[in-house]
């Protein structure tokens, strides 16, 4: 019994005792957060540091009785995850002042970090270690980028430590060596940064990868491509394991065993793919030229792998468990295409450097790619891999852009493929991507060339044909513009349109910010489909969908190609719209079409937004019906709405057309800009500046606090670039009531994230006169005040000191707000009649 008593006791000593260092940890840890360090407490640190070595040392040792991992796993749990975040406060906040000391020994220190960092018990503890190396190895780098004539000192110093870094992290992301804990992970659950657990997993380890290549890159390429290298053989040995059965080829890999290993080196392979993609970056810039050798190593191992995965196509091979093996054929395969993707900027460059040299080389490379690409874009390809290919070609067409691209057989089976009527359509992104790709060969310039040698003649025809093939049964539908001429089913119909314009406007937003060449012949090439568009509007006005679509394509012209548009149809196009959006049609679209009615009227206000921002004269004549289109017949529709849709685009329109035409309201003379002050600027247009304004005031007494956020930072702007404040029209009959709207809302505590940004609101409209808010407008304020008696609001109100600098009003405001909050609760805690109010 005695015994029984005395092993339950020993337990909650041993509770309490793990409890205790719980909280020593916490506490030693909120010391060491903080970054200011007082010079005679940098010993008193540099001790605490020595102890915590010695406890690092204690909890990794290894002995017969326990080993690291067995000693971590009976540790109190919130033990270690406090013990790892001092480790991590030391490397991020103290390591730079440490590491000077010798007493302290800083590479002793990293390899007991190795050690407790590889033996963690839990998954989550392994990140926790992987952030901490992640600190480190960017402490180096800015290190050694600040102080360039020690970096050989330094890395040698850290050399070893580094190398054996990236080695172990890349063991631990291989099946080969750390299958068991791989296995554990979940692949299938996205987080809320929309990965699953093994992806986070890999992504950490590789971003480690990455940081000590960045410092050791030749040490980095070697410990890396021969483990890429022995997973390659693998893969590339399959195809004496091919043999041709009833129903196709079949890999004759049937024993158990084998087929689990070869499950292994697969993830393994599709891995490592990842690892020599996430390095790309590290072989361009200025260390192109002393890292092209193993640059085309890697560039040229890629090449002929998607070749060969294209060739002897085994993401349709049959296999023995076709539920393991054929997901990680797939996966390798496009993979395989990702990491050469990754190298575009890596082939751009070249494509330069053999631009000069004129080398078969790099010709042969991109062929070879070429080859590899084409026969993946098909509809008999699964998406994970068609998408791969499709992202790689983009990069080709709009990266790299080779001369002679177009003129490469593959490419030209790809166009003929996508302009051909009778093939079968890809799925939408894979269609709207080789489309892109496409398009970019035809209208992206080539680098290094004149423009005299651009071909644009040749190259416009060619991209006319293109959109033409590619718009030919939406161009058809305009003869059924009218319902009653109708030919084919409505659904039908609705797929044309979807199909024609998630195409035509992705290839324009992707060209929207190049040369006015590439723009002309792109607007050249899609008049007809944008003349199509403007006269089918109108028949689809009621199908919110279609009209969401159509609006999207046009929102996409106004901002990549108004001016290739010209003037006369960019007016037609913007008279259709008023024309179209009458009040009732603007109701039924808030008020009955739900979600996509309200992203239909937010598009057209986003088209409007371009349109009152363009400068010069063109479209000024359409300010007044834009105005008009939102004060009476938008803004009376959402004004008592609680839902915030439409609204925000509504004030960002309202806001854009105060703005950016401000001479339509406020006609600056130039005896007004010289004695400003003096003279006031003359008023117009009146009644629709009160209507606005008035709009915003509204918007301050709805709860939306995004909405009440971006309006304030409107006015705010309007005021620093415009002097809105100070407009004789805005002082004289807006300025207290936006005063007073601003300081209710801080009494009624209902939008108390931004109360910073509304007292200096308060403060920036109360300074344009001081003298009329101390003597006038604060005293009626007061007065207007109900739940307080009048010997508080006088306390009130000289409590209010008469400060006008930014810190000391706004403190004034906060106080008066409280005591005034104060007060009314005090008065309603008492008895009725208690207080005279």
């Amino acid at each position: 019994m005695a015994s029984v008593n005395g092993s339950s006791q020993n337990c909650v000593l041993g509770q309490e005792r793990g409890r205790l260092g719980v909280l020593a940890m916490s506490c030693i840890n909120e010391l060491m957060s903080k970054n200011c360090v007082p010079m005679e407490f940098e010993e008193y640190l540099l001790r605490m540091f020595q102890q915590t070595f010695y406890l690092l040392q204690k909890i990794t040792k290894d002995n017969n009785a326990h080993t690291v991992k067995s000693r971590l796993e009976e540790l109190d749990e919130s033990y270690i995850e406090k013990f790892t975040d001092f480790l991590r406060l030391f490397v991020s906040v103290h390591l730079r002042r440490i590491e000077s000391y010798s007493q302290f020994p800083v590479v002793e220190f990293l390899t007991l970090l190795f050690k407790y960092t590889f033996h963690q018990p839990t998954h989550e503890g392994y990140f926790s270690c992987l952030d901490i190396w992640t600190l480190f190895l960017d402490y180096l780098t800015s290190k050694i980028k600040s102080r360039l004539g020690d970096k050989e000192a330094v890395l040698n110093r850290y050399e070893d430590a580094l190398v054996l870094l990236l080695t172990e992290v890349l063991n631990r992301i291989q099946f080969r060596y750390n299958q068991a804990q791989l296995e554990e992970l979940d692949d299938e659950t996205l987080d809320d940064d929309q990965q699953t657990e093994w992806q986070r997993y890999l992504r950490q380890s590789l971003e480690v990868v990455a940081k000590v290549m960045e410092l050791l890159p030749t040490h980095a390429f070697s410990t890396l491509f021969p483990v890429l290298q022995d997973n390659l053989d693998v893969y590339l040995g399959l195809q004496q394991f091919i043999v041709t059965s009833g129903s196709g080829h079949r890999l004759n890999i049937t024993a158990e065993n084998d087929c689990r290993r070869l499950h292994c080196s697969l993830r393994d392979l599709s891995s490592l793919l990842q690892a020599v993609g996430r390095l790309a970056e590290y072989f361009i810039g200025d260390v192109f030229a002393a890292r092209f050798s193993d640059a085309l190593t890697v560039v040229e191992r890629l090449v002929k792998v998607t070749l060969y995965g294209s060739q002897i196509k085994l993401y349709n091979i049959e296999t023995a468990v076709p539920s393991v093996l054929k997901p990680d054929l797939i996966d390798v395969h496009a993979q395989s295409l990702a990491a050469l993707q990754a190298y575009s900027h890596w082939l751009a460059q070249y494509c330069s450097e053999a631009h000069r040299q004129n080398t078969q080389q790099f010709v042969t490379l991109i062929s070879t790619t070429m080859d590899a690409v084409t026969p993946l874009i098909s509809t008999k390809v699964q998406d994970k891999l068609l998408l791969s290919a499709c992202h790689l070609l983009v990069s080709l067409a709009t990266t790299v852009r080779p001369v002679f691209l177009i003129s490469i057989p593959a490419v030209q089976k790809v166009f003929n493929r996508i302009t051909d009527a009778s093939a079968q359509r890809l799925v939408d992104k894979a269609q709207v991507l080789v489309c892109r790709a496409l398009s970019n060969i035809l209208l992206l310039p080539w680098p290094n060339l004149p423009e005299n040698e651009q071909q644009w003649p040749v190259r416009s025809i060619n991209h006319t044909s293109l959109i033409s093939a590619l718009s030919r049964d939406y161009r058809n539908l305009k003869s059924s513009a009218v319902a009653s001429q109708r030919k084919m089913p409505l659904d039908d119909t609705k797929v044309i349109i979807h199909q024609t314009l998630s195409v035509l406007e992705d290839i324009v937003e992707n060209i929207s910010g190049e040369s006015t060449k590439s723009r002309q012949i792109c607007y050249n090439s899609l008049q007809e489909s944008v003349q199509v568009s403007l006269a089918l509007f109108p028949a689809f006005i009621h199908q919110s969908d279609v009209t969401d679509e159509m609006l999207s394509f046009f929102l996409t012209l106004f901002r990549g190609l108004r001016v290739q548009m010209g003037v006369p149809f960019t007016e037609q196009i913007i008279q259709t719209f008023l024309n179209m959006f009458t009040r009732e049609q603007l109701a039924e679209s808030i008020l009955h079409e739900g979600s996509t009615g309200c992203r239909v009227v937010e598009k057209f206000l986003k088209i409007l937004q371009v349109v009152v921002q363009e400068p010069g004269q063109v479209f000024k004549p359409f300010l007044p019906s834009i105005i008009a289109l939102c004060m009476e017949q938008v803004y009376p529709i959402i004004a008592e709405r609680p839902s915030p849709d439409v609204k925000a685009e509504l004030f960002e329109l309202l806001f854009r057309t105060l703005h950016h035409n401000w001479r339509y309201f406020f006609k600056s003379t130039v005896l007004a800009s010289v004695q400003r002050g003096i003279a006031e600027e003359q008023m117009e247009n009146e009644p629709q500046f009160s209507a606005i304004m008035q709009a915003f005031g509204q918007s301050f007494l709805q709860p939306d606090i995004h909405l009440f956020k971006q309006n304030l930072f409107y006015l705010e702007t309007l005021n620093t670039k415009q002097k809105l404040y100070h407009k004789k029209i805005f002082r004289t009959s807006m300025l207290f009531q936006f005063v007073n709207v601003l300081l209710q809302v801080l009494v009624h505590k209902s939008h108390d994230l931004l109360q910073e940004e509304i007292a200096i609101a308060i403060y920036n409209m109360a300074s344009v006169d001081f003298d009329g808010f101390f003597a006038a407008f604060l005293p009626e304020f007061l007065t207007s005040c109900d739940g307080v008696d009048a010997n508080q609001k006088n306390v009130l109100g000289r409590n209010f000191k008469m400060d006008r600098d930014l810190p000391s009003f706004t403190q004034n405001v906060h106080r008066l707000v409280n005591d005034l909050r104060y007060y009314r609760l005090c008065n309603d805690s008492l008895p009725p009649g208690t207080v005279k109010l």
